[in-house]
């Protein structure tokens, strides 16, 4: 169920129907998101879980953490967590009440545009494992998704473009529209991002078929994403899509025959908006054993989402090693060289 600004009485009447609420924030959106939820929905009877900021942090202890707190302040299995916070609140979030005492209710209340799009809809939870993004995690829904967009005003630009990242995703797997998404932001653009994903996720929530077209972008994304965590170059998930769609689209013209001027058309996109990400270069072999633990694979084979068209997914396409390393360093190219983006 999602609800957005203008529904906050049904999210009240959910949340009163539990035996115990427990609000998990990060240690950003304590300080920056908590007195604006407490504004808007006037829930005051809680308990508060901190845990620390962050992807590197995104990890089974921290889940242990919140276990204890659960069992520390009496939760029973009627008990309700709030998820307030961006991807990592709500993914860990998510994966640690799915599994306490069998399963508890919970609520995400995305703060990021990235959470709002992505993370938040849809039942996906999990931490990361020995470096590998969400390789520990369920599929669990929640109770309901609520949208304050009242929260994007507290967000910097950076992750403005990173929620922009995976909106423009959308245009690429199910509406050419989505490609003319730019800042400031449109919230009807939000609106219809949040509406194409549950639409997806309703058809296949379990990620048996066409809901692993959200994954495009994300093969080599996770990857670069997964081998910069912990370090000063660390990227936020969208900026990492941002990256990983270059190469999804370089495929699309070898293996579905898409027309080279969606790729140009994108080049020009990602120019203007992702300019200030630098990387000279990239641990080739590190990042094909990270893309070779990818969850859409099968056997030896790292297979990616690709695209016919725009609005024309196509899934579970293996590539061959030698195409993958073409694709990473026509991006790298494209990185060092402004000039590629014209040509």
């Amino acid at each position: 169920m999602i609800l957005f600004g203008q529904e906050i009485e049904k999210f009240r009447q959910l949340v009163d129907s539990h035996s115990k609420t427990f609000v998990l924030c990060d240690g950003n959106t304590v300080n920056y998101c908590l007195p604006l939820f407490f504004e808007k929905t006037r829930i005051s009877d809680f308990v508060l879980i901190e845990i620390p900021f962050g992807e590197r942090n995104k990890n089974i202890d921290t889940v242990q953490e919140i276990w204890k707190q659960l069992i520390e302040n009496h939760s029973d299995r009627n008990s309700l967590l709030i998820n307030l916070g961006g991807g990592c609140v709500s993914d860990t979030g998510g994966f640690a009440a799915s599994c306490f005492k069998r399963g508890i209710d919970f609520i995400n209340v995305p703060t990021t545009v990235l959470a709002m799009v992505d993370a938040s809809v849809g039942g996906k939870t999990g931490v990361d494992f020995q470096g590998i993004k969400n390789q520990i995690g369920t599929f669990a829904q929640p109770l309901a998704v609520l949208i304050l967009p009242e929260f994007a005003q507290t967000l910097p630009r950076r992750e403005f473009l990173s929620g922009l990242a995976e909106i423009i995703k959308y245009g690429f797997i199910c509406d050419e529209c989505f490609l003319d998404a730019k800042l400031p932001l449109n919230p009807d653009f939000v609106k219809k991002a949040i509406e194409a994903k549950d639409a997806i996720v309703r058809q296949d929530p379990n990620e048996k078929g066409i809901r692993k077209c959200l994954n495009f972008g994300h093969t080599v994304g996770h990857a670069i994403e997964s081998l910069f965590v912990g370090t000063n170059a660390e990227l936020l998930h969208g900026e990492a899509v941002a990256l990983g769609m270059l190469p999804a689209l370089h495929l699309s013209e070898i293996y579905c025959g898409l027309d080279r001027k969606w790729t140009l058309l994108y080049k020009n996109i990602f120019t203007n908006l992702f300019d200030y990400i630098k990387i000279d270069d990239l641990d080739l072999k590190s990042l094909l054993e990270l893309m070779r633990h990818d969850k859409k694979n099968l056997g030896d084979e790292i297979r990616f989402v690709l695209i016919s068209e725009p609005g024309k997914p196509v899934t579970d396409v293996a590539a061959k090693e030698e195409d993958i390393v073409a694709s990473v360093n026509y991006l790298l190219d494209c990185l060092k060289d402004e000039n590629c983006f014209n040509s």
